[in-house]
């Protein structure tokens, strides 16, 4: 099924007056100010306040603002969820993004586009968070599935509903009189599946939205949430685009495709890409000076957005320690810094996916081995030194206890197995320093796993729900389970992997 609502927005930025200063001639060039942030799950500074922070993301538009009345703030996806702050709760609800979209409508953000995370929450929630938000949203490919059919998201207020566009148009002018209109496209990676989400192609969708705008505009630009190779493709199959800002990868990215620049910041805010768009109307030409600029302490905290910022902090923290957790203790001061950025933990073991896998022994000592699922740990990010409880906490959000069970060797093997099959997902599995593949055999303690010895096995809750990637066979009333041993009580650390983690780290 392929369709196109073609629903086109065209919006006036007050920039700059329109009313040419006298003795200034036009000169047929206008510069736009875009400054781009993606895959932001945290408010508040990172690394001990030194990285990050959504008050300095607004001190760093309002002063490019200042250089340039025609100045943009844009997010390319993933920013309502997830977050560690999803799971708490704020007058009789769980947050489920609340903070984000308050926070950002402090900043005086503009422009956004769907991410694949946006689709972790439920409709209604993510309805909730859309009527909330102030700016623009632009979804060229992602669509509202509902009873009634097929439908654009849309956005509810005063009454009032408003389809969001698949284009959009802005309309600038600068001081000397020079006028241009940019249309923009909004596309994101059909990754989540989530039952009320509709996508249309990638590719396809492009195609005929740039061939719907281009003569209607002087630039076209597409903000985009997609892997890094897919906008590479964007690029060679439309080469008269000016410009592609994204995210997705978490990891800084900048390509250059053509004639076409790739920009993505690092996650968190931790990074903005500030991309200086020339439009040359008499040449009919336009020009991309991109320039990263690392968000840390030399930008000061926005005042009003610090205010929001702090907020929502303080909720948190009192949902954290209702919890039992002291957000702000350090519980790591020595060591390198943790390595959980997916890319990694979900190929292979790293110090964070070691200490996690320790922490589970220590808390359950009579265990034979642990076993997590790599998909348990959420943070996509490198904990810098010295760690808190509050980067625990954020690295495993969902949080979740430690499950004991004895089972036999038989099914041990079969869960070893697909973890291994399942590399660069969520269900590959870590485990024990004791435990081995050679050649093809797993060994404990360097004996082979035997099919009818039964092991005592500690491993996250979620584990044992079958809800994992190809483990659906592990639940409960599989007969390889001897015996699932009771959930932990309320005064035991095994109620909740992160006291487990941060009593580990601690003791070191």
């Amino acid at each position: 099924m392929r369709f196109l609502f073609f629903i086109v927005g065209i919006t006036l930025l007050a920039s700059c007056s329109t009313t040419r200063k006298a003795g200034t001639k036009d000169d047929g060039r206008l510069t736009v100010t875009f400054v781009q942030i993606n895959d932001v799950y945290e408010i508040a500074p990172l690394e001990g306040g030194k990285a990050g922070g959504v008050a300095r993301v607004a001190t760093l538009k309002k002063e490019e603002k200042q250089k340039n009345p025609n100045t943009v703030l844009l997010i390319a996806g993933d920013f309502v969820s997830p977050s560690v702050y999803n799971s708490l709760k704020y007058e009789g609800q769980r947050i489920r993004g609340r903070q984000m979209v308050e926070s950002l409508n402090a900043a005086g953000m503009d422009l956004a586009v769907f991410g694949n995370h946006e689709f972790d929450i439920s409709e209604n929630e993510l309805q909730s968070r859309i009527n909330e938000s102030q700016f623009q949203w632009i979804s060229s490919n992602t669509f509202h599935k509902t009873k009634d059919g097929i439908r654009p998201f849309a956005k509810t207020t005063g009454g009032n509903t408003t389809p969001f566009p698949q284009t959009w148009y802005m309309d600038f002018s600068d001081a000397d009189g020079t006028r241009a209109r940019i249309g923009f496209i909004g596309l994101n990676i059909p990754f989540n599946k989530a039952e009320y989400v509709y996508y249309t192609n990638v590719l396809h969708t492009a195609d005929s939205l740039f061939a719907n705008i281009k003569d209607s505009c002087d630039a076209v630009v597409a903000i985009t949430h997609l892997e890094v190779e897919e906008d590479s493709i964007l690029a060679r199959r439309i080469p008269q685009l000016a410009l592609i800002m994204g995210g997705h990868e978490h990891d800084m990215r900048f390509k250059k495709v053509g004639n076409i620049y790739i920009t993505k910041a690092h996650a968190n805010a931790k990074s903005a890409y500030v991309n200086y768009l020339t439009i040359d109307k008499k040449k009919k030409t336009t020009f991309v000076e991109p320039k990263l600029v690392m968000i840390d302490t030399g930008f000061a905290l926005d005042a009003a957005t610090t205010q929001v910022v702090t907020k929502w902090v303080n909720i948190a923290n009192e949902n954290y320690a209702s919890l039992g957790f002291d957000a702000t203790e350090v519980v790591l001061n020595q060591g390198e810094a943790l390595e959980g950025r997916e890319i990694f933990i979900r190929a292979t073991t790293t110090n964070l996916t070691q200490y996690i896998v320790a922490a589970m022994e220590k808390a359950a000592p009579e265990a034979d081995l642990a076993l997590l699922n790599s998909g348990s740990i959420r943070v996509d990010d490198v904990l810098p030194i010295p760690v808190t409880q509050y980067d625990i906490i954020r690295a495993l959000p969902y949080g979740g206890f430690i499950q004991e069970v004895d089972m036999k060797g038989s099914l041990l093997n079969q869960i070893l197995d697909v973890g291994k099959t399942n590399l660069s997902t969520g269900g590959f599995l870590q485990y024990s320093s004791s435990l081995k593949y050679d050649n093809g055999v797993w060994k404990l303690k360097e004996e082979p796993i035997h099919p009818d010895k039964v092991y005592h096995v500690a491993l996250s809750d979620f584990l044992m729900t079958g809800g994992e990637a190809n483990m659906g066979f592990l639940t409960k009333d599989n007969p390889g389970i001897v015996k699932m041993y009771a959930k932990p009580k309320e005064n035991d650390i095994r109620r909740d992997i992160r006291l487990a983690i941060i009593d580990y780290l601690k003791s070191l």
